[in-house]
């Protein structure tokens, strides 16, 4: 099997403030379904995550952990900082040749903001 690409969906309890917390992260609502809607896609570049209200997954203390690459997460942890997220864990080089951060969505989803680096 050779996968062309990989969209995850996500249990949320409010669709609206989902797409207003993306917003905050830099990305943009795509689309929306239903009516009233309870389903709808973000995206960022070629990157797509779906949001389900009461959909399939968990959330809370069982929320998804979903890492988001990008080229420079000095930049995203200012952002998430100017916008209020909560981040979890600020930038940190990890022994895997990785710099991370976490941020942490209201439904307790926690998203991996991670670049790679050379040693």
């Amino acid at each position: 099997m050779l996968a062309r690409q990989v969209t995850p969906v996500l249990n949320v309890s409010n669709l609206q403030q989902s797409f207003d917390w993306f917003e905050r992260l830099g990305w943009t609502k795509s689309w929306e379904w239903g009516d009233p809607p309870d389903f709808g896609g973000v995206g960022s570049g070629d990157a797509e995550i779906l949001l389900r209200l009461d959909g399939q997954g968990g959330r809370g203390r069982y929320g998804s952990w979903v890492i988001i690459w990008v080229d420079d997460v000095d930049t995203a942890y200012e952002q998430c900082l100017e916008q209020g997220l909560d981040v979890s864990l600020p930038p940190e080089d990890m022994p895997w040749n990785v710099r991370e951060m976490h941020v942490r969505h209201p439904d307790g989803h926690v998203f991996r903001i991670s670049m790679a680096f050379e040693e």
